[in-house]
């Protein structure tokens, strides 16, 4: 796939500078992310990404999750993201900052300073319309529940999802939401 996206890298100052999507994921370069989890009540909306993406195709994730485009702004871009992906907006809360980095397949690795951001909606009125070429699928899934799912099939899982339930236990429910 030829993506010729310029994303927000971080230098080794901390400085922001521009770079192919492609190349950041290539070269497993620091960059930036956003990633949204949307919550009805205790359970949360999951996508599984759809079979042509790039990189993780068939994985399920948390919610929404992309790279601001160079120059915008991280809340404009989880908004943008929501709509491409799965066909709604709804008003976002903006939570801590994470970092991570990980093997994706295909020769790919993220390295990503990801920005959390989190809404409760009620899921009888919220109107979920994927994207087909983005997402295959997406369900409400409790936190009891995605564990289970997690520890028996573990590469269902998109890595960085794995990661945060791992690395930041309760992030994804209790601090998010």
């Amino acid at each position: 796939m030829s993506d010729n996206t310029l994303i927000p890298a971080i230098a080794g100052d901390g400085s922001l500078y521009p770079i192919d999507k492609m190349k950041a994921h290539v070269d497993g370069l620091l960059h930036l992310a956003v990633s949204a989890f949307v919550f009805d009540g205790d359970l949360l909306l999951i996508q599984k990404r759809a079979a042509t993406k790039y990189h993780c195709p068939g994985q399920w994730a948390n919610t929404c999750c992309t790279h601001p485009h160079w120059n915008e702004t991280l809340e404009h871009c989880v908004e943008r993201r929501l709509v491409e992906e799965l066909g709604f907006t709804t008003p976002l809360i903006r939570h801590q900052t994470v970092e991570y980095a990980a093997e994706v397949g295909s020769g790919l690795r993220e390295h990503e300073r990801v920005t959390l951001f989190s809404a409760q909606v009620d899921r009888k009125t919220l109107r979920v319309e994927p994207v087909a070429s983005e997402v295959e699928a997406v369900r409400w899934i409790s936190q009891t529940q995605l564990l289970r799912e997690v520890y028996e099939q573990p590469s269902s899982f998109t890595p960085w999802f794995r990661i945060y339930l791992q690395r930041f236990p309760g992030l994804s429910f209790a601090q998010a939401a």
